[in-house]
């Protein structure tokens, strides 16, 4: 698995100094709110795991699973929710949670989704932005590292549902994408 790393762009020890930052910044923006954090599965597990618990305010939990890669390298254009009702937002300020910021496509789709349910707020969070223009119109509030348009893994980014658990995010090598997935 690890041979199938280009290079290591953000060591673990880094990711948690930033996470702590971050933590930092949703504290000062939501002090004195009850928060209500939805996290977009599976991609954003850990860093939603590892980020909540450095925010002291009470907050609520939801989760959504949402596909748009299925099973590439880049974002179908189709964005699939894998459930029917959404998460309680209604009166709520929302903190979405997402490792990544890509096409945009997603995070897109789900707050307009979220929007119709009524929220007092709608904020985004992700882990990692790509440098590079955007399907969909949308932004992040909160960011934690700047990237450039490269394939990375780890750190519950994944290829082909491989390579979330690693501690790092790195760049996949080339070769392991454009080899055809066995089956």
């Amino acid at each position: 698995m690890l041979d199938d790393i280009e290079r290591i762009l953000f060591h673990e020890q880094t990711l948690l100094s930033r996470l702590d930052e971050l933590a930092r910044e949703i504290t000062a923006s939501y002090r004195g709110q009850e928060l209500t954090v939805v996290a977009v599965l599976n991609g954003s597990l850990i860093f939603a795991a590892d980020l909540l618990r450095r925010i002291p305010l009470p907050l609520r939990l939801d989760c959504l699973r949402v596909a748009s890669y299925h099973g590439g390298t880049e974002s179908t254009g189709t964005v699939t929710f894998h459930q029917l009702t959404m998460p309680d937002v209604r009166g709520r300020h929302v903190l979405l949670l997402d490792d990544i910021l890509d096409s945009g496509r997603t995070l897109h789709a789900i707050c307009a989704r979220l929007r119709g349910e009524n929220p007092a707020s709608i904020r985004v969070c992700v882990l990692l932005r790509k440098a590079k223009s955007r399907a969909a119109e949308l932004d992040a509030d909160f960011v934690g590292f700047e990237i450039g348009d490269e394939f990375v893994i780890g750190y519950g980014l994944d290829y082909a549902e491989h390579y979330r658990n690693l501690p790092f995010v790195g760049v996949l090598r080339r070769e392991v994408f454009e080899t055809p997935l066995p089956g």
